[in-house]
């Protein structure tokens, strides 16, 4: 059996559908199975046969970290590290979803696996602490980091601009951070490549789309397609801006584009250009 934890998030819902869509045999959890409680996690997971976990949860709030760190350690670094516990316990496999945010976005060629750390933030600081724990804990981990993420679940980028195309007549978006979009069911099609094949190939892992880009440049891509598609009807003007006209509490990195080379290696994976992807989404909501 499957666990997915954090099963009502965004990734979560993707897969638990991609899962049933392919006759897995899978049980979701999420609010109601508390990950910073090993001993809830220990109720649940007896005498299920569980032979894969995969976490989904996290505690994504990038600027409400700086101010709630301690939570954001607690969920990110303690349950991640519980779960994996749980996980050599009963001798299951973990699959655990990181961040590109681990790395400091200073680079200016695509991070590989082994490149050095170098997280900005509460947030980064505490997905990485999370990777440790769950090193420490077994060997028998996949970590996948990932960027971007989208999906018809829960609040993102996309489902952000498309409201906005039909609310205002012009938009800034950030035009100096480069990175890879990717959409949750490709993600979830990856995760479920890992289990089909039971793999053993243990280890940090890249995935994204293919095809880099920048906010600015996204934003103009969703619109686009949203405009062909009938899903905007307006004219929207989108205006390139530095991120520095929009303060935060934490640093974003310049530049989080991931070196895809390592997991194209894991039998059933692939990798779709963001733009086709973002089409077939777009096609998907329509």
């Amino acid at each position: 059996m499957i666990w997915v934890v954090g099963a009502d998030g965004m990734l979560g819902k993707e897969l638990c559908e991609y899962l049933a869509c392919n006759n897995a045999v899978f049980t979701g959890t999420d609010k109601d199975c508390d990950i910073t409680d090993i001993q809830v996690l220990m109720s649940f997971s007896t005498d299920k046969n569980i032979s894969w976990i995969v976490n989904c949860s996290a505690y994504t709030a990038v600027d409400k970290a700086e101010d709630e760190s301690e939570l954001a350690f607690l969920i990110n670094e303690a349950g991640a590290g519980n779960l994996a516990e749980i996980a050599k316990n009963i001798g299951a496999k973990i699959i655990h979803v990181s961040t590109d945010y681990v790395f400091g976005g200073s680079g200016t060629k695509p991070y590989r696996e082994d490149d050095p750390v170098n997280p900005l933030g509460v947030y980064g600081c505490s997905k990485l602490a999370g990777e440790y724990r769950i090193k420490e804990k077994t060997g028998k981990y996949f970590i996948i980091r990932t960027s971007w993420l989208y999906g018809k679940y829960g609040n993102n980028f996309v489902s952000t601009m498309l409201r906005l195309f039909n609310e205002k007549e012009s938009l800034n978006v950030v035009n100096d951070q480069k990175g890879c979009p990717t959409w949750s069911y490709d993600l979830a099609e990856t995760i479920y490549s890992f289990i089909k094949f039971d793999s053993n190939r243990y280890g940090i892992y890249n995935y994204s789309d293919s095809g880099e880009t920048t906010w600015y440049e996204f934003a103009c891509e969703i619109y686009k397609l949203a405009l062909r598609k009938g899903i905007v009807h307006s004219k929207v003007i989108i205006n390139p801006v530095p991120s520095g006209q929009y303060p935060s509490k934490v640093k974003r990195p310049l530049y989080s584009v991931l070196d895809l080379n390592k997991i194209t290696a894991i039998e059933g994976v692939r990798i779709y250009p963001y733009k086709e992807s973002l089409d077939k989404f777009i096609n998907s909501i329509k």
